[in-house]
């Protein structure tokens, strides 16, 4: 489990899992609202069969308290930055919380990597959504992309020290 501490607007407290024979179907049944299924795969089964095909990413079951909630993925490029990518919360847990206090848990969890640098993810530029909360989790857009998305980046030592300053 990965925890940094981090609650929902529920109060529930937010942590990362392993994919396991426990939680597997839960966090394949994950499903975005409608409108988002033009960025996002339609089930979180999508990304757990990634994640065991091309064995790049890591899939993490994203709970709040005993929920599971979303997924949560990320991987390590060849340059030596770090990806996140898959977040796809479920449709009802949405609006709480969850995906900020998912995304700052597993940033927490690889900037204290000691070859972490970067931290990398991407985007739709369409994502409204996705944009805001990545830009107020300190993201700001590279000139790269990936496919039809945005790329952007944030230096591991910048979420580390947000962290400090937060009282984390």
């Amino acid at each position: 489990m990965i925890t940094r501490g981090f609650v929902d607007g529920a109060g529930r407290r937010v942590a990362l899992d392993e994919v396991d024979d426990g939680n597997w179907r839960a966090v394949a049944d994950v499903a975005p609202l409608d409108d988002q299924r033009r960025f996002v795969p339609a089930l979180a089964a999508r990304y757990l069969l990634l994640s065991m095909r091309d064995q790049v990413w890591h899939s993490l079951a994203v709970r709040a308290d005993e929920t599971v909630a979303g997924h949560l993925m990320w991987a390590r490029d060849e340059d030596g930055s770090y990806w996140i990518g898959g977040m796809l919360i479920d449709g009802a847990e949405q609006g709480k919380g969850v995906g900020r206090a998912a995304a700052r848990t597993l940033m927490g969890w690889l900037a204290e990597r000691d070859d972490c640098q970067e931290l990398r993810l991407s985007y739709h530029p369409d994502n409204v959504a996705a944009e805001r909360l990545y830009s107020s989790l300190g993201f700001r857009p590279t000139t790269a992309v990936e496919g039809d998305e945005v790329v952007a980046g944030l230096s591991a030592r910048t979420v580390l020290a947000t962290e400090l300053g937060q009282g984390r």
